[in-house]
């Protein structure tokens, strides 16, 4: 990529950082965190149910693009024999996730690290379940994102990718004009593209469903060969 690319995506990804270490503080009291991100929570939890579903052994999981650790908070507190990583671009998002992580009793010890997602700090098949949720817009180069989901995946194992479901006429408003207008230099990806991603990284089995309606998210699930 020329210099002038790399400058503005490197310009990009320090206003992305300011804007989340800015909101990490007040992240799960806004609009959006019941709107949007609570349901989706909610879907992913049915999503690792079912994948679950007949399975005893311990599994690891990435979480990526964690936020304040919310959801794994809910998943280290299941009571599966699960290992939950949280990995996100803010430092002060992971400081307030290692914080409720010590204030929550029975959450378990989730880690939380401050990382690229197009760079997962990880050695290859690390995980059995790679899950990203409603941070994907905001990555410049998101073929390479899908790309290491993958490479950290253990044969058998699933990525889960969540994001805003822009195609139709609610999503594609809430989306692609009001959330763009506000947040700027974000894409949410058709559905079309999320599938040809997923097959160019190698993924199979690809499947999806939509989800909510005030707020429609896209969920897209993937398995290793």
């Amino acid at each position: 990529m020329p210099a002038s690319g790399l400058q503005r995506q490197a310009k990009f990804k320090s206003q992305a950082r300011r804007q989340f270490d800015g909101w990490a503080d007040s992240y799960d009291k806004s609009l959006l965190h019941h709107f949007l991100f609570r349901p989706s929570y909610l879907a992913m939890m049915e999503e690792i149910a079912k994948w679950r579903a007949g399975r005893t052994e311990p599994f690891d999981l990435l979480d990526i693009g964690c936020g304040t650790g919310a959801l794994a908070g809910l998943l280290a507190g299941t009571g599966w024999p699960i290992s939950v990583c949280g990995l996100d671009y803010s430092p002060a998002m992971c400081a307030e996730a290692h914080k409720k992580s010590r204030s929550e009793a029975g959450s378990g010890s989730p880690v939380y690290l401050a990382g690229d997602s197009e760079h997962l700090p990880f050695a290859a098949g690390s995980f059995d379940l790679v899950i990203c949720m409603n941070s994907f817009h905001h990555y410049p180069h998101q073929d390479a994102v899908v790309n290491e989901m993958r490479r950290v995946l253990r044969p058998g194992g699933s990525v889960v990718l969540v994001d805003g479901f822009r195609d139709n006429a609610i999503g594609w408003f809430i989306y692609d004009v009001v959330i763009t207008r506000i947040e700027k230099s974000v894409y949410h990806v058709p559905w079309h593209e999320v599938h040809t991603l997923f097959e160019k990284a190698g993924l199979v089995n690809i499947r999806r469903s939509k989800h909510s309606v005030l707020f429609p998210v896209l969920m897209t699930v993937g398995d290793a060969a």
